[in-house]
């Protein structure tokens, strides 16, 4: 079985074709699960209008099924509560919420 350190080396290699910075690292990742060859994950946006939203759920499908033992990936996304960027992401971004 996958793990989850695994899976978040794939995470991290999937950027946001905006801000040009890895999923994992926006925070855009709420929860990983997995269940034998299953890898489910919750995640959101940076906003819920955003253009590359389907792109980046077919990424984190596409690039997850990359891995040994995953057959099946589901990705849930959801904005409750809206993205909110930690204050150490802030400064990284250089902005100002």
């Amino acid at each position: 079985m996958v793990s989850k350190e695994e899976i978040i080396g794939v995470l991290r290699t999937v950027v946001d074709p905006e801000l040009q910075i890895d999923i994992w690292t926006l925070e855009l990742i709420r929860k990983i699960d997995v269940k034998d060859d299953l890898v489910s994950i919750t995640m959101t946006f940076t906003t819920p209008l955003c253009p590359y939203g389907p792109v980046l759920v077919d990424d984190v499908k596409s690039s997850l099924r990359q891995l040994k033992g995953v057959e099946k990936v589901d990705v849930l996304v959801s904005f409750d509560p809206l993205w909110k960027p930690s204050e150490e992401l802030k400064e990284m971004l250089g902005i100002g919420f």
